[in-house]
């Protein structure tokens, strides 16, 4: 099982935005030296909690600070751009990065009705137009011809080069898991929106409906999914307590930068919130390592997933890191040497 890292770049109380973004770029580098498979950032617009709103540009930065691990977007939600722009942009970044540029495609929103309207005034109707557009993005992404009569067949996404982004479908739904197996391509589930619910049903139309294509002659599952772990169940407990308050209060309509386990816990305790905080705690993956390594491993294995992807929020950075790093211990990820040559040479 391949294991990767999903970056939300979300805002934290009493940090500026602007080092939350340097710490996405620093969790990159730390992920590579790890021995985590990809790296991926999110689109998010007009968001008070998740402030990461241009994937592109952060790639690029990370592109230019690491060396092996993968670098995509989870996604890019195309409804909001042109395609042949999105094309250009990611061979751009193929060859700033040749061979470990990932483009994950979305078509929800990633933001609210008006803000979808603010970035594009004809995203309902582009959203309708997706399959054909993600159809269009495919070719131009691979230095392809599009289908013979299209309008549009002779432009040319530039730089061309020898390789191309590896192309994912990003979804919650059936939509997303049918488009995938049509087009032969990898699929992603976000566990961690739905807390599970639908995965097994896309997963198994995704599977079940798969026709080979080009670059992909076999299925491919990966299940990105919310996770914390500690040294102690305590310690993860106490570490949830920031996103199970923001969460709960997300409920309520509330929305603003994870706060500090102290004042989550206070929250909590006020709001009578402890029997939800208790339940989402006991069905998170969440505690010490032993017992969320199993947790994950059961989902693995009930669902056949290739990979997975591990979303984290933390209000302390250092806490966050260590997460990964036990996660990285407990699944035995074995990049470092390999990365430590890459270095030297």
């Amino acid at each position: 099982m391949q294991v990767s890292i999903l970056e939300q770049s979300v805002s934290v109380e009493g940090k500026p935005q602007t080092h939350t973004i340097q710490d996405s770029i620093n969790l990159a580098i730390k992920a590579e030296q790890l021995g985590y498979k990809r790296f991926w950032v999110s689109e998010h617009h007009n968001h008070p909690t998740i402030i990461g709103s241009a994937p592109e540009v952060l790639m690029a930065a990370i592109a230019t600070q690491t060396k092996i691990i993968r670098i995509g977007s989870a996604g890019i939600m195309l409804p909001h751009y042109a395609p042949f722009k999105v094309a250009e942009q990611f061979r751009v970044l193929e060859a700033i990065a040749p061979g470990r540029i990932d483009l994950g495609l979305g078509r929800a929103p990633g933001s609210d009705g008006r803000t979808a309207l603010a970035l594009n005034p004809n995203s309902r109707e582009d959203s309708e137009q997706f399959p054909g557009n993600v159809r269009d993005l495919m070719a131009w992404v691979s230095n392809e011809k599009l289908l013979e009569g299209h309008p549009f067949r002779h432009l040319v996404a530039q730089p061309e080069s020898k390789t191309h982004p590896e192309i994912w479908m990003l979804g919650t739904s059936n939509y997303g898991a049918q488009l995938a197996a049509y087009l032969g391509i990898p699929y992603c589930f976000a566990h961690f929106i739905t807390d599970g619910q639908g995965m097994k049903n896309a997963i198994d139309l995704y599977k079940s409906e798969f026709r080979p294509s080009k670059n992909f002659n076999k299925p491919i599952v990966n299940v990105c999914l919310w996770a914390l772990t500690a040294k102690t169940e305590k310690e993860a407990k106490y570490l949830f307590a920031s996103r199970a308050a923001w969460k709960i209060g997300r409920n309520y309509g509330q929305l603003g930068p994870i706060t500090d386990p102290d004042n989550a816990l206070n929250i909590i305790n006020e709001n009578n919130w402890n029997e939800q905080y208790d339940f989402m705690f006991k069905n998170s993956i969440v505690g010490e390592t032993s017992n969320t390594k199993e947790k994950i491993s059961n989902l693995v294995k009930t669902n056949n997933v290739d990979e997975i992807a591990i979303l984290t929020w933390c209000h302390n950075e250092k806490a966050r890191t260590r997460s990964y790093e036990l996660f990285a211990d407990q699944f035995n990820l074995k990049a470092k040497n390999l990365f430590k040559k890459l270095v030297n040479n």
